[in-house]
């Protein structure tokens, strides 16, 4: 909802098709859409499980030739965490389906089409590791590699491996309060809407396959520094 929005206000985007497992049975789904309309957008809620490949390549090729298909952002996520010994496969194909799939399908959809742009929303798990989500990090590092992929055949891809954001999600919303502070002691702090929009604004304007936006906490990366246990990545932004 949040980039449906800015891409409405902030890009001029005037024609969208938002896609999800239950459409108009989302939460605030409604909502969205009348919302979107009166700031002059034509919108269509749809569902469509991006995890099925036949589905995906139906809502493509439904996409009319007056207003052709332009740019994909795949913002899609599902979580199951656990510990790696206690991970299941059905843990696995959740999360899996919900990126590695669901890209994959979006990508053979599209390829013949020419695309101004192929933004997948990953993770910052993928990138510097994440306590109780080896199957989330293994997904969005899927997604990480994928964009890669695309670029070195030509295509457009951007994958953006978000840090946590401040504003709950379906997908956060059972996140305990000591699950977001062990977050922020670890440096990273929440991302604000603003702020967010303000990020993917930004890498657009990038020539990258991957970027990480995330909110750095200089005293925090210090603390967990001191810990001993501190993501390799980051270890040249604190003594």
């Amino acid at each position: 909802g949040l980039v449906a929005r800015h891409l409405v206000t902030g890009h001029g985007m005037r024609h969208l098709v938002l896609a999800g497992r239950r459409g108009m049975e989302a939460p605030r789904a409604k909502e969205l859409l009348s919302e979107l309309e009166e700031l002059g957008a034509d919108v269509s809620v749809v569902a469509c499980d991006v995890a099925d490949g036949d589905a995906v390549g139906g809502l493509v090729a439904g996409i009319g030739a007056e207003h052709p298909l332009t740019a994909v952002v795949h913002a899609a996520g599902v979580l199951a965490d656990a510990t790696i010994p206690a991970l299941t496969p059905g843990d696995l194909d959740a999360v899996l389906r919900a990126k590695a799939d669901a890209v994959v399908h979006l990508h053979e959809a599209t390829r013949e089409l020419d695309l101004a742009g192929f933004v997948l929303f990953s993770s910052a798990s993928g990138v510097l590791g994440s306590p109780g989500q080896g199957n989330y990090a293994a997904a969005n590092s899927f997604l990480d590699a994928f964009a890669h992929d695309r670029r070195a055949a030509g295509l457009p891809a951007l994958s953006l491996a978000w840090g946590l954001w401040a504003q709950t999600s379906d997908m956060t919303k059972d996140v305990q309060d000591d699950g977001t502070a062990r977050i922020s002691r670890s440096g990273l702090a929440p991302i604000t809407n603003e702020q967010g929009m303000r990020l993917f604004d930004a890498a657009l304007g990038t020539d990258h396959a991957l970027l990480v936006p995330i909110r750095l906490d200089p005293a925090g990366l210090r603390a967990h520094a001191d810990a001993g246990a501190f993501p390799a990545l980051l270890r040249g932004l604190a003594r």
